[in-house]
């Protein structure tokens, strides 16, 4: 958090003092992502260009975040912390919080309990409310278990490319372990380069996933900033 902060106070300070400059260095690299989550990620999915910029800081912050840690995670001796599922079940909190306050913001406390129903029959409710529960609680789950899985998975590879060179050493003596050890350097390497590309994707894919889910739990209300809006029309 202390990063990004240091990050983006950077970039701040070359906007403040030069606001019709073009962009370079970091602030460049910075606001291309930033343009490209608002604009590829956030817009098409949040309904509103309202809506769009409320939820701006949050999608943001969940980006640059996950971003940041994955990152970090692949400098030797490092550790990846969404590889931990304390950090992805308080990330897919956040995110579980923030898409019901919209839906019940934005669509109203009736449309969301309606929601529930899923267009069936109240007298269906019994069923179909517990089904939907699980689904509305199923989604930031599969958020959490997704980026914590990935994150961990290729350190375990990378682990265990570099254990085999001392497991062939132990088992058939050194010269098969220095054998082994070019092999496995150029598997670890091809690996390393897929966890950079990991990195970015991970972060991508837990934005986008919860700007999706605003998108579903505002259902037909997502063209509209809230719900006196949409009864006004």
């Amino acid at each position: 958090m202390i990063l990004v902060t240091i990050l983006f106070g950077i970039a701040r300070s070359r906007y403040r003092k030069s606001p019709l400059s073009a962009p370079r260095g970091i602030q460049n690299v910075l606001e291309s992502l930033v343009v490209y989550v608002r604009d590829q990620i956030v817009r098409p999915n949040v309904g509103t260009e309202k809506r769009a910029s409320r939820l701006m800081p949050f999608m943001m912050s969940l980006f640059f975040f996950i971003l940041t840690l994955n990152l970090i995670s692949l400098l030797p001796g490092a550790h990846a912390a969404t590889g931990a599922l304390p950090v992805t079940m308080a990330l897919a909190t956040c995110t579980l919080i923030v898409v019901n306050y919209i839906a019940f913001k934005d669509a109203g406390v009736k449309a969301w309990f309606a929601h529930l129903l899923g267009g069936a029959p109240v007298y269906i409710a019994p069923i179909m409310v517990p089904i939907e529960l699980v689904g509305i609680i199923t989604k930031p789950f599969a958020l959490m278990i997704r980026l914590f899985a990935n994150m961990t998975a290729g350190h375990i590879v990378l682990m265990s490319l570099v254990g085999l060179i001392f497991f062939f050493a132990q088992e058939m003596g050194p010269t098969v372990g220095w054998g082994v050890a070019p092999i496995s350097v150029l598997f670890s390497v091809f690996i390393y380069l897929l966890e950079l590309l990991v990195a970015f994707l991970q972060a991508y894919i837990f934005t986008m996933l919860s700007a999706v889910f605003v998108g579903l739990a505002l259902g037909d209300h997502a063209q509209h900033d809230d719900h006196h809006h949409a009864e006004a029309h």
